[in-house]
């Protein structure tokens, strides 16, 4: 910007009151500007920063310059083609940063509706327990957070041996292997569990069933046919989808 002698005064606090316009055309957003005074004891400014300066701040700035500055002197016709050149160049980076800015919600749209087709299955992520194995989850949901995708879903603690009772019914145990009514209360019997979800079996294939005094059930209707379902965690886990290793 021009830093020769003017005819005019322009005081620090023209410039310092670049926010909303005022009657001459500036803003009153706050910004630092660094002034200096010439041989002639006119003042102009060295410096204006500003990040949130727009690009008809700095046009507004320019033609004031113009305005103040010495006819004897004027502003050389290199260093107005200098200024114009910034003020092109700005306006095409603002330009260009707004098309980014278009490209990447097309590309995070984009993402989150390829992504949408691992809803309802199961996966595995970096993420291993105690044991060493890959955690497993079932997808609930797919969401863009802080440009980030990333999906909703539920832990699977482990795989639970399906028993049926007579009615073909499935039978309600929890991983100590309680059993339980409709109500969700105790029935007093209990599942022998190998592991948590895995019952055991006696000689004809029955799951093996104890009553109240841990007394083997002989006469019992239980089935099991070989079937497993997956128990999940209560919790809903977040998982970056760039995590995730498996999809099945």
């Amino acid at each position: 910007m021009y830093a020769g002698s003017y005819t005019g005064s322009y005081t620090d606090a023209q410039y310092n009151q670049i926010k909303n316009r005022d009657d001459n055309g500036y803003t009153t957003r706050e910004v630092d500007t660094k002034s200096a005074t010439d041989a002639n004891g006119n003042s102009y400014t060295t410096s204006v920063s500003n990040d949130q300066l727009t690009n008809s701040d700095f046009l507004n700035l320019m033609i004031q310059e113009l305005k103040l500055q010495d006819p004897t002197k004027p502003m050389d016709s290199q260093r107005m083609m200098d200024t114009q050149l910034q003020m092109s160049t700005i306006e095409t980076n603002m330009a260009m940063a707004k098309s980014m800015d278009k490209l990447v919600s097309t590309f995070n749209q984009t993402s989150l509706s390829n992504a949408a087709n691992i809803i309802g299955k199961n996966i595995e992520d970096i993420n291993t327990d105690e044991n060493g194995v890959a955690k497993a989850y079932k997808v609930l949901s797919v969401e863009t957070i802080d440009d980030q995708l990333v999906v909703k879903a539920r832990q699977i603690m482990y795989m639970e041996d399906v028993v049926k009772d007579a009615d073909g019914n499935r039978l309600l145990y929890d991983q100590n292997g309680f059993i339980y009514n409709t109500d969700g209360e105790k029935t007093g019997q209990k599942i022998v569990l190998k592991n948590p979800g895995e019952i055991a079996t006696d000689a004809e294939g029955k799951p093996v069933i104890l009553d109240e005094n841990n007394e083997t059930v002989t006469d019992h209707t239980y089935t099991y046919e070989g079937l497993t379902t997956a128990v999940f965690a209560s919790e809903i886990s977040t998982i970056p989808f760039e995590n995730i290793t498996k999809i099945f």
